[in-house]
């Protein structure tokens, strides 16, 4: 099952302002006349509800969106730059593979989240006309848009999840209870990926419910199969934890021990769920015995007695589940309810620029946006240098300079340029 992926996002870049002037009859001083770049393309995901898998994005390295197009004459905006929508399935999460922030957590069919936002386009010289200035030869370039190294975790939203060791009889328990016909055979690791299944109760209530492939000793730390199933685990809201009662040779007191305890490793959160714990196999030679020792060992345990095989006490367990189910379910609304709600679309809280002290009254001012103003800018020509500097005052560079400690001569570099600093 391919439910964890790494890749590359680059919205698109936006496009250039035109410089352009009025040649028309009727206009004899004609005037700027050139229009804004267009928008560079967002890169979105979108909720596919016929996805189960990442498998269409696992050779995907990256994706990119359109380039906005050049401004024109006439003052005619560019044509903003085509959008890029990724299809996942429900129940993906988006992070930055820079710092683990969570970016996006799809949990509703159809859900889209703008991840990489494409870069505003620049504006065309009709907008920097000043009385001091009536005709400018100047126009902004487009800005650079957004990119991230994405990891793409898909985690299955599934109501209830069966775990246990494998062989215990977890498939045929779905497939009991539900449409779902996953591998059965007498040997470990017959599921190597979670199969889902939707059980509806004879009141007509349903629940969906999923297989995890079988746990075994230090799956927490990568052993087996179980580790690469864990974090689905995490969304279900009740457990249905499967013993072998039989004798198979598995020990349920050992078992149950031991797949708390990696559950409890993994994530302190699992062991806070609500568990059903289901003796399987009962009509197996042996099972009553079994079943005696672990009683005792746990008094306080409610247990259903089951033969998956046999299809007995099987609806038992569903109820029970079907009760718990919708326990957490009120639970999460009222959360819900109370809380503000939370909009998991990711705003990246960077300055566009950061001034640095060089030292020796010498500045620096790193931002890729004024680097690349910078370097349309023809510093030879007075007009070009008055609109670059107007632009660095909008922006509130000088006034950062100044607070930095900026003085009357200070040197400050942009970009390959060398500018003096003037209050």
């Amino acid at each position: 099952m391919i439910d964890l992926i790494k890749m590359h996002v680059k919205a698109g870049d936006g496009g250039k302002g035109a410089v352009a002037f009025r040649h028309e009859k009727y206009y004899p001083n004609g005037g700027p006349f050139g229009g804004d770049g267009g928008r560079g393309g967002h890169i979105y995901f979108v909720v596919d509800t016929n996805e189960t898998t990442l498998a269409k994005l696992r050779y995907t390295k990256s994706a990119k969106g359109g380039t906005g197009g050049n401004g024109m004459t006439k003052k005619m905006h560019g044509k903003d730059g085509d959008d890029v929508e990724l299809h996942v399935p429900l129940g993906t999460m988006i992070r930055n593979a820079a710092n683990g922030d969570l970016m996006a957590d799809l949990t509703k069919p159809h859900q889209i989240v703008l991840i990489a936002h494409g870069g505003k386009g620049g504006l065309g010289n009709m907008h920097f006309a000043t009385g001091r200035n009536d005709a400018p030869e100047y126009a902004q370039p487009g800005e650079i848009g957004e990119s991230f190294d994405l990891q793409i975790e898909l985690r299955l939203l599934a109501d209830a999840g069966l775990i246990g060791f494998p062989s215990v009889g977890k498939s045929t328990f779905l497939s009991v209870c539900s449409k779902a016909r996953p591998q059965i055979a007498d040997y470990p690791f017959t599921t190597l990926e979670p199969n889902i299944g939707v059980v509806r109760l004879p009141d007509d209530r349903s629940f969906v419910l999923a297989d995890m492939p079988g746990l075994i000793e230090g799956a927490a730390e990568g052993k087996g199969l179980g580790d690469e199933f864990l974090r689905h685990i995490k969304r279900c809201r009740v457990l249905i934890h499967v013993l072998d009662m039989s004798e198979s040779g598995r020990d349920p007191l050992k078992d149950y021990r031991m797949i708390n305890l990696e559950l409890k490793n993994y994530d302190a959160e699992l062991e806070k769920k609500p568990q059903i714990v289901v003796a399987n196999k009962m009509d197996a030679e042996g099972a009553e015995e079994n079943l005696k020792r672990f009683k005792e060992a746990h008094p306080d345990l409610e247990v259903y007695e089951v033969s998956a095989l046999e299809h007995k006490g099987v609806t038992e367990v569903l109820y029970a589940a079907m009760t718990e189910i919708e326990q957490a379910r009120a639970a999460a609304e009222a959360e819900t309810s109370t809380e503000e709600t939370v909009v998991y679309r990711y705003e990246p809280k960077r300055p566009d620029y950061v001034i640095r002290n060089l030292g020796n009254h010498r500045w620096k001012v790193d931002s890729e946006k004024v680097d690349r103003l910078a370097e349309q800018v023809d510093f030879d020509k007075e007009d070009d240098t008055y609109q670059f500097a107007m632009t660095l005052e909008k922006m509130g560079i000088d006034a950062a300079l100044y607070k930095a400690g900026a003085r009357d001569g200070d040197q400050v570099i942009v970009g390959t340029y060398i500018m003096d600093y003037h209050e």
